[in-house]
């Protein structure tokens, strides 16, 4: 016991886990997640390698204007105010090929960053330009570094717009100290191969991660719209059947609630599954009428030619009395037979097609629970009824009695003489509770999974029920052992869940748990 006890967490377990597996629900929150986790973790090592290849471009431009500060610096070791103008014009030597060069100084006896002006361009630019350039450079703090050491040339990423609207990256600052002040070699660059990186920018600006992510997330949109899609229309359809089940004839079919043309052949034979349904359906009702009718006929006609035969036959023969009663007894066996195929038919088609509305559950239970007390009194029992009011079901109403009406004429064949049975009636967690409680023998543990079994039934003789004589009656009546086996099919279908239990110390118990009608 203790080990079936611990197997059964397991086995729901996973079940839980394979339902999970298989969700589209769950798939489709999976998907978002790994949509949003491969990005982050592409563009990490993306990021990684840009900051690689961004640290060889500035430090190949920085040794690029190295060379040529060194080359530039024997001019200007000589130079004073008037050969200014001349020492611009050196620049042009070495620009080109995408390589802009500006030149400032700061002369000595000039102090702080605010010295610093420009004597030459190559090309030349305008002075707005040379306006931002040298704004960005103080605001990263060059100039300042410029004007404390003239020393330390270091790398740049700043980006300056040009009038015509294209950048240059300025790449570095290269110091060069003379006797007339401190000057500054300003390289910059516009060539694709330094425009089309993230120098100066973020990465996540550069024209290629731009790109790269609005195709991502139009993939991803369309992606996860296929699957949003595809569970609405699912979705759609669930409440398509939940009213054709609730007994509903709306005024969509499946084919018309569809959106998605691939699931056109589903709704289509979804929609063919129903009318074969509702067909079968009404075919059972008329068939368990007709043959009820056919049934019923001669067995009147038998139960009446019985009655003469009876009068005729002299009360000393005993054999022919005998014979007849064994016959009036067949006879009431078949009626029963036949009117429990029909019920047996009717409540099948309930279920194809049940014609469901709201009902008051508790006036239903309270009207049929008082409706057994005149009954009851005659054999000696009582029955107490606890209903709650306003409790409200969609189902049919006659399943509804044939579940009340099973559950309690079971507790009552097994109900001792003076007993008592209970129906209550609460609402628990959304759900209308149905209980019926006797106090009989109850059921033998091992048979409790058997309890809703069709044709198992634990009337047997030394339990404290009634004899059985050989056309399968007691004194109560015809049993099949399909009461509660009606009881569990019929809850069932109304979506509902059925338990039996044994009471403590006598008794037994079925709790029925119903939907509540919103």
């Amino acid at each position: 016991m203790v080990a079936w006890s611990m197997a059964l967490p397991l086995r729901r377990s996973e079940r839980r886990a394979r339902w999970l597996w298989r969700s589209l629900a769950s798939r489709l929150a999976l998907l978002t997640v790994v949509f949003l986790a491969v990005p982050v973790l592409i563009y990490d090592q993306l990021e990684r390698a840009d900051d690689a290849n961004r640290a060889l471009l500035l430090h190949s431009a920085q040794q690029r204007g190295t060379l040529i500060a060194r080359a530039l610096e024997p001019q200007l070791s000589n130079a004073d105010r008037a050969s200014l103008p001349q020492v611009g014009d050196l620049l042009g030597r070495f620009a080109g090929d995408g390589l802009r060069l500006r030149l400032l100084v700061r002369p000595a006896a000039i102090g702080g960053d605010d010295g610093f002006f420009y004597v030459g361009a190559a090309p030349a630019v305008s002075t707005a330009y040379l306006d931002t350039e040298r704004r960005q450079l103080q605001e990263q703090g060059a100039l300042e570094q410029l004007s404390q050491t003239c020393a330390g040339g270091f790398p740049m990423a700043t980006r300056v717009p040009r009038s015509s609207g294209a950048p240059e990256v300025v790449t570095s600052v290269i110091p060069i100290h003379t006797r007339f002040g401190c000057w500054a070699l300003v390289t910059s660059h516009n060539t694709e191969a330094y425009i089309g990186s993230s120098l100066g920018q973020p990465y996540w600006r550069t024209a290629s991660v731009q790109a790269a992510a609005l195709i991502y997330v139009v993939m991803a949109v369309l992606v996860l719209a296929v699957f949003l899609e595809v569970w609405r229309n699912l979705h759609r359809f669930r409440a398509l059947a939940r009213d054709i089940g609730g007994g509903e004839s709306p005024e969509e079919s499946f084919a018309e609630r569809n959106t998605v043309p691939e699931l056109s052949g589903v709704a289509e034979d979804f929609d063919r599954l129903v009318d074969t349904l509702r067909q079968s359906a009404a075919s059972l009702r008329r068939a368990a009428e007709d043959n009820a009718h056919a049934f019923k006929t001669p067995i009147a006609v038998i139960r009446q030619s019985v009655e003469p035969l009876r009068r005729s036959v002299a009360e000393e023969d005993t054999r022919c009395q005998r014979a007849l009663t064994m016959i009036e007894k067949s006879l009431d066996k078949l009626d029963g037979l036949v009117s429990f195929a029909r019920r047996m038919d009717e409540a099948t088609a309930d279920l194809l097609a049940p014609p469901r509305r709201r009902v008051n559950l508790s006036g239903l239970v309270d009207r049929m629970a008082g409706s057994y007390t005149g009954v009851l009194a005659q054999r000696s029992l009582h029955i107490r009824s606890d209903v709650e009011g306003r409790l409200t079901v969609r189902a049919s109403e006659d399943i509804l009695e044939t579940v009340i009406e099973n559950l309690v004429e079971n507790a009552v064949s097994f109900s001792p003489p003076g007993g008592t049975v209970h129906v209550r009636l609460a609402r628990r967690d959304g759900s209308a509770v149905l209980t019926v409680e006797d106090e009989g023998p109850g059921v033998d543990p091992a048979n409790l999974p058997r309890i809703f079994e069709r044709y198992f039934s634990q009337r047997e003789p030394g339990r404290g029920m009634p004899e059985a004589d050989p056309t399968g009656q007691t004194a109560e009546g015809t049993h099949f052992g399909i009461g509660l086996w009606i009881v569990r099919r019929n809850v069932e279908a109304l979506g509902g869940r059925i338990q039996a239990e044994n009471r403590e110390g006598r008794g037994f118990r079925v709790r029925v748990a119903l939907p509540l009608s919103q």
